[in-house]
């Protein structure tokens, strides 16, 4: 086959060239071993899945449509540019590169060992990889194939270069370094084996196209390397990248590579509620049996999550727990597990997965720091399902009794009395009684809105203000509201996530019995905790199954609230208040139900100016009252509502100029009050209810308008 164009001539070049047909044996033989090794890696690892337990979750429903939202996450990259621009580059020149050559790969497959074997068949034998097609393949992979080699670079220069943090931990080891190496190496060899050849060739004017290529061999004719002495060495060159190319293959399964397959699979398999609604616990599961107690315990999910993860460490640099030196890292427990799975099927020591006292594979403080903010899993690149796992090893601490005090004396409080504060439950309804007007008790009869009020604004003296506020909204804006004065219960949304499940099942069971004795449109609730675990786990819990059939709204305050205002119900003139502000999205609320304008919108309308902290929307920062949190006592330097605090103080772009830190969770007030008196923060700024700032507004915009009328109206001077 003639390699240098010349009139009439054929565009394209010979496979195999200088390799010979023995070489061109030998290689298929590695080829067919490698592919072979790697499918029976491949089969054992996902085999190993089928050891695990059947998962709660049905995920692989709508197959077809599992693979293409997949493929189109994976693809996109989005995870990775979310909050990382040169890690989001990075991986994506990586990605894309390495597919655009496996698939060019492919290509080449089909047409020498397909194409061309069929037409020889038929009759003469023929090959696509020619003339146009042939340029453009060239010029495709040569330019895809340099994205390739400089987001390699970008990665080796982020390692080993600035020593990313992230990328160095306890489990960091050399297979680390080691596969970025292999498939830098294979990158840039592609290029060197291509340049010899086109020197080795005599410059063929169609190779141009093969730009990166073509500049090598210029490169190494510059160098003094003669066509001959190219021609004499492009077998060494050929065989050196072949080989490192099968023996990466081969090595798939078997060590750092195949995340490049679990991670895939991990997202196709992926619950898009993971988190925001847990998992229950089988009716007929002995206490003995319930969260993690040995390997055979976790999913096949649980156990294809640890495989999945890459060590990138982007759930450990979000996590509010880690940032406050508690000793959570979201990647170590995943990793820890892994780990430990596989010395137990490689014959290891069997030991407990979670217990107090340092002997188990994790140990029950690391659990119970755990927030459940879910900024882990938002930041996760592969779809891991952090919060579920952790919530298991929480469930096996409370059935072992090694539930941390304050929180363990906290549920006992909620099991006699209903609430979190250990008040007696006819206490509930006190906050009505400093208002100057009825609140309407949804148990008299039918009301529109059912307003849940919750723990804190029912009992905590801070938060009151906040039931008070959303109360006189409600009642200027002449709303059917009602609520269930001592017939409340808490919510159960954070006793389930300390892993109180039967605690949960009970308070749902009493509280879904209650909402069924009234009769309402809408379930509103002012705390997002609440509104999680109304809306997202209620209708799915075995034996309770309230508002199954979804007839029934559950809204945050928020969301009704800014209905109100765009039905004209509340009169909010947008001017009413000149503060300075900035808001806080609370988890629950943000991250886990998508809802981030409606208090936006509201802040607005009541005139203050909002200034965004870098930390916001679904990259916002956990106040650390979540999971348990606001039950529990840590050393923490930060605490994260000291952070927070300094965050809205220092970094937004008013800086010092904020006045007032809007919330619109109670448990996010009491954290950040906390955290204003302990960070030193009292004369620096103000925790506010957004409930409250509106009261205001509201309270200022009637007061401006009954001013006006007055003066309007007015007798003139005689």
């Amino acid at each position: 086959m003639t390699l240098v164009l010349q009139a009439g001539e054929t565009i394209t070049r010979e496979t195999f060239w200088r390799i010979g047909p023995v070489g061109k044996a030998l290689f298929y033989f590695l080829a067919f071993l490698a592919i072979a090794v790697l499918l029976y890696g491949v089969y054992d690892r996902f085999a190993g899945y089928l050891q695990g337990t059947d998962d709660a979750v049905a995920r692989l429903d709508d197959l077809p449509g599992r693979v293409a939202s997949a493929a189109k996450t994976v693809l996109s990259n989005e995870k990775q540019f979310n909050r990382d621009l040169y890690g989001g580059l990075m991986h994506a020149f990586i990605m894309w590169g390495f597919l655009t050559l496996l698939i060019g790969t492919t290509i080449l497959m089909i047409d020498m060992d397909g194409y061309q074997l069929v037409t020889g068949l038929l009759g003469e034998s023929q090959s696509f990889f020619i003339g146009d097609f042939y340029l453009s393949y060239s010029l495709v992979m040569d330019a895809l194939g340099l994205l390739f080699v400089v987001g390699l670079g970008m990665a080796i220069y982020r390692r080993y270069g600035v020593r990313n943090e992230r990328l160095w931990d306890r489990h960091t080891s050399l297979e680390d370094g080691a596969f970025v190496w292999t498939l830098f190496l294979l990158g840039v060899g592609g290029y060197l084996v291509e340049g010899v050849r086109i020197l080795a060739t005599g410059f063929p004017e169609f190779e141009t196209v093969s730009f990166v290529g073509w500049f090598v061999a210029l490169v190494f004719q510059g160098a003094g390397v003669s066509q001959e002495l190219a021609t004499t060495v492009y077998p060494a060159a050929w065989w050196s990248h072949s080989l490192l190319a099968l023996g990466f293959v081969a090595a798939v399964p078997y060590a750092k590579p195949f995340h490049m397959l679990s991670s895939f699979a991990n997202v196709v398999t992926r619950d898009e509620k993971s988190g925001v609604r847990l998992p229950g616990v089988p009716a007929d599961e002995a206490p003995d049996e319930i969260g993690f107690t040995e390997v055979e315990d976790m999913s096949w999910k649980q156990m294809l999550d640890q495989d999945a993860c890459t060590k990138c460490g982007r759930c450990s640099s979000v996590c509010p727990a880690k940032a406050s030196g508690r000793p959570l890292d979201p990647r170590n427990v995943i990793l820890d597990l892994k780990k430990y799975r596989e010395s137990v099927d490689a014959g290891g020591e069997t030991k407990e997965i979670v217990a107090d006292g340092g002997a188990s594979v994790i140990d029950s403080r690391t659990m119970e720091s755990c927030m459940s903010c879910m900024a882990c899993m938002d930041a996760c690149p592969v779809e891991i399902e952090h919060v579920p796992q952790f919530t298991e090893m929480n469930r096996r601490l409370t059935e072992m009794g090694e539930m941390d005090d304050n929180v363990q004396e906290t549920m006992m409080d909620v099991f006699q009395q209903g609430n979190s504060f250990g008040e007696p439950e006819r206490k509930r309804p006190d906050w009505v009684e400093e208002l100057d007007f009825d609140v309407p008790d949804a148990r008299d009869g039918p009301v529109e809105y059912l307003w849940y009020v919750g723990d804190y604004p029912s009992y905590d003296e801070r938060n009151r203000r906040i039931a008070r506020s959303v109360a006189t909204i409600f009642e200027h804006a002449g709303v059917d509201y009602g609520i269930l004065y001592e017939d409340e219960q808490n919510d159960g949304n954070d006793v389930r996530r300390v892993g109180e499940e039967g605690l949960y099942e009970m308070l749902a069971e009493d509280n879904a019995a209650a909402f069924e004795d009234c009769e309402f449109e809408t379930l509103v609730c002012t705390d997002p905790h609440s509104y999680n675990t109304f809306k997202n786990e209620y209708p799915e819990l075995e034996g309770v199954e309230w508002n199954a059939d979804g007839e029934i709204d559950v809204h945050h305050y928020t969301q009704v609230v800014q209905e109100l205002a765009d039905a004209g119900a509340l009169d909010l003139t947008g001017t009413a208040l000149g503060y300075t502000v900035t808001y806080h999205d609370p988890c629950h609320l943000g991250r886990m139900n998508d809802e981030f304008e409606a208090p936006r919108d509201l802040v607005r309308r009541t005139g203050a100016s909002l200034h965004e902290m870098p930390r916001n929307r679904s990259n916002s920062f956990c106040c650390g009252g979540g999971g348990g949190g606001l039950w529990m006592d840590f050393d923490e330097e930060p605490k994260p509502s000291e952070e927070r605090l300094r965050e809205a103080l220092e970094d937004t772009d008013a800086g010092s100029e904020i006045e007032k830190f809007v919330v619109a969770c109670p448990m996010c007030m009491t954290m950040y009050e906390d955290g204003r008196k302990t960070g030193d923060f009292e004369d620096r700024i103000e925790i506010v209810g957004l409930s409250e700032l509106l009261a205001e507004a509201l309270e200022a915009d009637t007061t401006a308008g009954v001013v006006e009328t007055g003066a309007d109206t007015a007798p003139a001077d005689d």
